[in-house]
């Protein structure tokens, strides 16, 4: 690091963690420069999981570094993978990670020469529907999407290259492979990471998967090696964070200046039409045309900043990372600033020390500024504050030029350096049409073979929904499914072997069934008590929702339930309908899988048959959200349905139309198909599900001995009338109310992920009923519980005992409770400890 010009970088910044923790970096054998040393720093956060945090010091993200270095890092690997191709390289096409190796993959992408690159966004488009999409691991930025304005740039059989900043686990890159492999097969993938700190098991797991898909996969990296931890390296990381967070130690987290000095905004010049980088795809071509005019936009920068510029950091905004890169470069070879360096924003926290030895010596905190789908959060710039720039050149794209830009980032810049320049690069909006819902086929007409980029498919021949008796113990009236009966397929699977594959990037989860967990007459006990206790709270939640659905959405709404967990609750609404209003409203349960979207064929029946503004998806609650955001992203090729789901407990604040906010026992979490109808969750695998198929289920005939299902709505029914007067009272207050949701659990799911060390939020499960499923139908690592929780998690203690997992109380818990699935999961290490742990 530099301060007012004077280097003081002579230790390596690493040493402070190492000398106080005994963590070392080491060098795979035989491997020459760079030295990991050289590319990666060490830094804390707090994690009772992994005490450390590699921190690089070439990517151009947390460490200000000289532009030409950052460039050269991913220009230098796009040439090994342009020599390891040969011929080939003409058909490559190249994927960055959203959000630190965007700016990296299009590097690698320059350096191969011909491909086209995209990488992946947390930013939707309404219209333009996902390519691809997937949860980032070791990433704040979760809840990706591949967006290509062109729907084909995928769909090639060319090699595949694979960007990251750095390999762990893999587990982001077998997810990804996985995804894009089963929608486009090809032959080869090439993954690309600045350096590879995967464990010996991990490599093992990578080639195993290669040679299980038929594929090749290559790895070029600058370095590779592993982290020694020595005993007790947790509880001495622990201890630290704790001294420093809580003595205040962290710099730089500043309150803006009094009276702020101006910004000069620049004008750019920005060529039109020419995408501010990757996030809808970069052509050759772009990036000729990009070369062609950086120059004069550097010229534009330079002029702004005067002849004695001093110090400058160009500073570029979470994705927009390769503009805000090339432009610094490009004033750093003009000669115009005596010294240049760049780096970026971002959303993860680190624990900052002022100490030449350590990597985040100091960090700047202000509010997200681009309106993003997640909600709002902190973003973080680090090593900024301090560090003696003259000038701080902030380059945002056009999304993100607002007053909270001017209020939160740069406000906080101010106090920091001695000007503050603003460039805005247009946001592009890709050239699209919107979709509308294709016209029937004539019957007579053969389907067409569907093609999975574009956003309509062919027309099914549209079957009646399925309904009891036939397919589940629901009265025919209740409810309708949108399902194709899969009863008499074999899909289930032991617990420990799906979830191996699962995360293995294997298999999906919605390819195979759990075995259907059969209840002990101790726990049947415990639910029964549950819904006595809790029927009239239920019943209120209940009522809630569906005069709040009444009043804002349709008084004559149709009701679609997201199988299973929504669809007692739907049942629920409809019987409320019915005794209050005297309303038959018509109920469908439909199926939706994670990263794969909402059953097309099921929405086209809706569309046929009611109109789709009138629909209100429905489901049983919230837990992080993702099922919400899958909903709406779903959606955008289908713009006749509102994507706002409607959920009878929304504890992660992740919707507007809920029953209550509060995370209680909703007893029909407690049970699997016995209190959902005899249906089993829902299946989506390429052998059983066609084009013009709706996504499958079982009917679980042989536990009718067992069912609840029409006992459960019954006992809440029976409690609408004495709650009536509430829920007209408490629906009074909520249309009044601001309801904007504030996504606090998906921030809470975000810290847990990191502080516990799984870095995968699919593997954290918020709430009781996500907990109980975590229980019923995963592996569980442990369960967190909300310190002096009560009887609402009888039930979860009772299912951890047996199965031999810890339950530990913890305070700040905005959850009841959450279930942590195992997150390195391979048969034989089911416990806490990595050990076997016999499942009673």
């Amino acid at each position: 690091m530099t301060r007012k010009g004077k280097k003081i970088d002579t230790v390596w910044s690493g040493t402070w963690v190492a000398e106080r923790l005994g963590v070392d970096l080491s060098q795979a054998a035989a491997e020459g420069p760079p030295q990991l040393k050289e590319l990666l720093g060490l830094a804390l956060r707090r994690n009772p999981k992994r005490a450390h945090l590699l921190v690089s010091r070439v990517l151009g993200k947390h460490v200000p570094q000289s532009p030409e270095a950052v460039y050269a890092a991913g220009h230098g690997l796009g040439v090994r993978v342009r020599a390891l191709l040969g011929d080939r390289a003409g058909s490559a096409v190249v994927l960055g990670y959203a959000e630190t190796a965007t700016g990296l993959g299009h590097c690698v992408a320059d350096g191969l020469g011909p491909a086209p690159y995209l990488h992946s966004t947390r930013r939707p488009v309404p219209g333009l529907r996902p390519a691809g999409g997937f949860e980032e691991a070791h990433s704040h930025a979760t809840s990706h999407l591949l967006l290509p304005e062109d729907p084909e740039l995928l769909a090639g059989d060319g090699p595949l290259v694979l960007v990251d900043d750095e390999f762990s686990t893999g587990n982001t890159v077998l997810n990804t492979i996985r995804d894009l492999h089963a929608r486009h097969p090809r032959a080869h993938y090439v993954v690309v990471a600045l350096v590879d700190m995967r464990s010996a098991g991990d490599r093992d797991r990578l080639t195993a998967f290669a040679a299980e898909l038929g594929a090749r996969v290559d790895l070029i990296a600058l370095a590779s090696g592993t982290v020694s931890l020595p005993e007790g390296v947790l509880a001495k990381g622990q201890a630290l964070v704790e001294e420093y967070e809580g003595a205040g130690a962290e710099s730089g987290v500043a309150a803006p200046a009094d009276d702020p000095q101006p910004v000069t905004r620049v004008p750019l010049d920005w060529p039109a039409g020419l995408p501010d980088g990757g996030r809808h795809g970069f052509t050759p071509e772009h990036r000729a045309r990009l070369e062609a005019k950086l120059p004069a936009m550097a010229a534009r920068l330079a002029d702004a900043l005067g002849e004695r510029p001093g110090r400058v950091l160009v500073l570029g905004n979470e994705e927009l990372m390769y503009a805000p890169l090339r432009l610094a470069r490009a004033l750093e070879e003009s000669g115009a600033a005596g010294e240049v360096r760049f780096s970026t924003t971002t959303r993860s926290p680190v624990l900052a020390v002022d100490d030449p030895g350590y990597a985040i010596r100091t960090r700047l905190v202000f509010p997200a500024h681009d309106a993003p789908a997640d909600g709002l959060g902190d973003r973080y710039a680090y090593n900024v504050a301090g560090a003696g720039f003259d000038t701080v050149v902030a380059v945002v794209d056009s999304a993100g030029d607002t007053p909270e830009l001017h209020a939160g980032l740069l406000a906080r810049l101010a106090p920091h350096t001695g000007r503050v320049v603003l460039a805005v690069v247009p946001s592009y909006v890709p050239d699209r049409q919107e979709p509308t819902m294709p016209e029937p086929l004539p019957p007579e007409l053969p389907l067409a073979e569907p093609q999975p980029a574009e956003p309509q498919l062919p027309e099914p021949r549209l079957a009646e929904p399925l309904r009891g008796p036939d397919f589940s113990s629901y009265a025919p009236e209740d409810v309708g499914w949108l399902l194709q009966d899969l009863s008499d397929v074999r899909l289930e699977a032991p617990t420990e072997e799906r979830e191996e594959a699962i995360q293995a990037g294997g298999a999906h989860y919605a390819e195979s069934l759990p075995v259907e967990y059969q209840p002990s007459p101790q726990y049947q006990e415990l639910y029964r008590s549950a819904l006595t206790a809790s029927a009239a709270r239920i019943a209120r939640a209940v009522g809630t929702v569906t005069e709040t659905v009444l009043a804002e959405r349709s008084p004559s709404p149709v009701l679609v339930s997201l199988a299973r967990a929504g669809t007692p609750v739907g049942v629920l609404m409809r019987r409320w309908a019915r005794a209050r209003h005297g309303l038959d409203l018509p109920h469908y349960a439909v199926s939706i899988v994670r990263g794969r979207g909402i059953d097309p064929n099921a929405l086209r029946w809706l569309a046929a048959h009611h109109d789709p503004a009138d629909v209100v998806f429905v489901d049983g609650w919230t837990g992080k959200g993702a099922i919400t955001r899958e909903l709406r992203e779903a959606l955008l090729p289908f713009p006749g349905f509102n994507p706002e789901i409607v959920v009878l407990a929304d504890p992660g604040s992740c919707v507007e139309t809920y029953g209550t906010r509060e995370d209680f026992l909703i007893p029909s979490a407690c049970l699997n198909s016995t209190v959902s109808g005899l249906v089993s969750r829902t299946v989506l695998r390429s052998d059983l599900v066609g084009p013009a198929d709706f996504h499958g289920a079982k009917f679980y005939r042989e536990l009718a001995g067992a069912d609840v299902s029409e006992a459960f709505v019954d006992t809440v029914a029976a409690r609408f009338g004495e709650v009536a007067d509430a829920v007209a009272a408490e629906v009074k207050e909520l249309l009044a109310a601001d309801r904007t949701p504030t996504w606090v659990g998906w921030a809470a799911v975000e810290r847990i992920s990191e502080e516990y060390g799984i870095h995968d939020v699919n593997l954290v499960k918020p709430g009781v009923g996500e907990t109980t499923r975590v229980l019923l139908r995963r592996v569980p690592w442990k369960i967190l519980a909300q310190r002096g929780a009560g009887s609402d998690l009888d039930h979860v203690r009772l299912l951890a005992e047996q199965r031999g997992v810890p339950v530990e109380e913890v305070d700040d818990l905005p959850y009841t409770c959450v279930g942590l699935i195992h997150p390195r999961f391979t048969r034989g290490a089911t416990g806490a400890d990595g050990k076997a742990v016999a499942a009673k």
